[in-house]
C-alpha cells in the first residue's frame, strides 16, 4: 500500500481545486490567524456582515459536502466510485435551549433516513451536545445532586439518545457517539455504556468515542473490555487522538486542577498505540473505527493485519478521515481493500462555522499536518504538470 500515490488521492479533485487547497492549508497553517479567525468570524455574522458567500467559497467547500441533503449525497455517490462509503452530519454544536435541541434531534434522525437505501453509508453520528445542556453534562459527570426541573431535563436528554439508537438499530447502521471535553464526557460516558450494553448483544451497533490524549483513556478501554466480558455485550470504539487541546489545559488551569490531557504529542502518540493495540487484540469484542490523519497509526493497523492474515473486510475494522483532509491516506486504503469511510459535515454556512474553526484549529495543533498535505498538493501538480507536457510533445 501506497500513501504517497497522490494521482489516486486526488482523483475527485480538479487543478483548480487543488490550487485552491494549496493555498487554504498555507493560511491556516498560520495559529495567530486561526486565533483571530476564531474572534472575528462568528463577531462578523453575528453582525450580519455579508461574508457568507466568501466562507462558502473557501474553507466550507473543502471541509464541508454542501448546505443540504441533495449536495451531501451527491458527494455520498461520487466517494462510492472510488471504493469509499460516507457518513453524514448536520454539524451544529452548543445548543443552548430545549427547543433547539428538538429540532437538532429531528436535524440529526434526518440524516440517518439517509441510509435508507444507501449501502455507502454504514454509520450515523450524533453529537450530545447538540442534544443535551453542556451545563448539564458537567454537574452530572461532577456528581453533583440535580434539581427536580433538571432531572426531567436530563431524561428528555436519555430520551433523545436512545432515539438516536432506536432509528440506527431500525436502519441495521452502526451509530457513532462524538466525544466532548473531560469536564463532560463522565456523564456521556455513563450513558453510552447503558446503551453499548442494551444495543450491542450481538454485533457493536454503538459506538463510544474515545480521545487518547486524555491520560485516563487507556484505563477507561481496559474497563470496558472487562465488562463486556463478564456481561456478554460487544464495545464499538472510534479511536482518536483528541481535539480540545487548548480547552482542556485552560480548564485545569482555571479550576487549580491537573489537565486531563497527556503533558505533550508524544506522550500522547504512545498513549494512543497503547489503546490501539489493546483493541487491536480484541477485535472479537471490539469494533474498531480508527478516526486518525496519522500515517505511522494506519501503517500500524495495516501491518497488524497482514501479520494476523486478517481479512482487509474484517467487519470489526473500519478507517476513517474528515472530509477535506488525508485524502492520501482514505484513498489509498479503500484501493487497497480495507473499509473506509469519510466524514461528511453539512448545513447552513452561519451554522457550520463553529466546526470549520474547529478543523482549522486541529489543521494548527497537529505539528506538520498543513505542510504534509501541501507537500502532496504540490507532488501532484508536478505529476500533472508532467503527464500534460509529455502528452503535447
Amino acid at each position: 500500500m501506497d500513501l504517497e500515490n497522490t494521482e489516486r488521492a486526488f482523483a475527485m479533485k480538479s487543478d483548480s481545486d487543488l490550487r485552491q487547497a494549496h493555498g487554504l492549508f498555507s493560511l491556516i497553517a498560520f495559529p495567530w490567524l486561526i486565533r483571530l479567525g476564531s474572534v472575528v468570524l462568528p463577531f462578523l455574522l453575528k453582525l450580519h456582515i455579508p461574508i457568507a458567500p466568501l466562507l462558502k467559497a473557501t474553507l466550507f467547500k473543502h471541509f464541508c459536502a454542501g448546505t443540504g441533503k441533495k449536495e451531501s449525497l451527491q458527494l455520498v455517490e461520487r466517494l462510492s466510485k472510488f471504493k469509499v462509503s460516507s457518513y453524514v452530519h448536520y454539524a451544529t454544536e452548543a445548543i443552548l435551549k430545549e427547543k433547539g435541541m428538538d429540532a437538532s434531534l429531528e436535524r440529526t434522525l434526518e440524516t440517518f433516513s439517509f441510509s435508507k437505501n444507501s449501502t455507502d453509508l454504514p454509520f450515523v453520528v450524533f453529537k450530545p451536545t447538540s442534544l443535551g445542556r453542556m451545563e448539564l453534562f458537567e454537574k452530572i459527570g461532577q456528581q453533583k445532586p440535580l434539581s427536580p426541573p433538571e432531572q426531567q431535563e436530563w431524561k428528555r436528554v436519555v430520551g433523545r439518545f436512545e432515539k438516536c439508537c432506536e432509528a440506527a438499530e431500525k436502519l441495521s447502521v452502526n451509530i457513532l457517539i462524538d466525544a466532548e471535553e473531560s469536564w463532560l464526557q463522565d456523564a456521556i460516558d455513563q450513558e453510552v455504556l447503558m446503551l453499548m450494553r442494551g444495543y450491542n448483544k450481538s454485533v457493536a451497533r454503538v459506538h463510544t468515542t474515545v480521545q487518547m490524549y486524555r491520560k485516563d483513556r487507556l484505563a477507561y478501554i481496559e474497563l470496558l473490555i472487562a465488562l463486556a466480558k463478564q456481561e456478554n455485550f460487544k464495545i464499538g470504539i472510534k479511536l482518536v487522538r483528541g481535539a480540545y487541546i487548548d480547552k482542556e489545559n485552560k480548564y485545569a488551569q482555571s479550576h487549580g486542577i491537573p489537565s486531563a490531557i497527556c503533558p505533550n504529542k508524544n506522550a500522547a502518540d504512545e498513549n494512543f498505540n497503547k489503546g490501539l493495540d489493546l483493541i487491536l487484540t480484541h477485535l472479537d469484542t471490539i469494533s474498531l473505527f480508527l478516526g486518525t490523519h496519522n500515517e505511522d497509526s494506519v501503517k500500524r493497523v495495516v501491518a497488524f493485519v497482514e501479520k494476523n492474515k486478517l481479512s482487509k473486510q474484517h467487519p470489526h475494522l473500519w478507517f476513517s478521515q474528515l472530509y477535506g483532509m488525508s485524502d492520501n491516506i482514505t484513498f489509498n486504503l479503500a484501493e487497497a481493500g480495507f473499509q473506509t469511510v469519510k466524514y461528511l459535515p453539512f448545513g447552513p454556512v452561519r451554522e457550520v462555522v463553529p466546526y470549520l474553526i474547529r478543523r482549522a484549529e486541529e489543521n494548527t495543533s497537529v505539528t506538520g499536518h498543513s505542510a504534509r498535505e501541501i507537500a502532496l498538493i504540490k507532488k501532484e501538480l508536478k505529476r500533472r504538470k508532467a503527464l500534460t507536457a509529455a502528452q503535447e510533445s
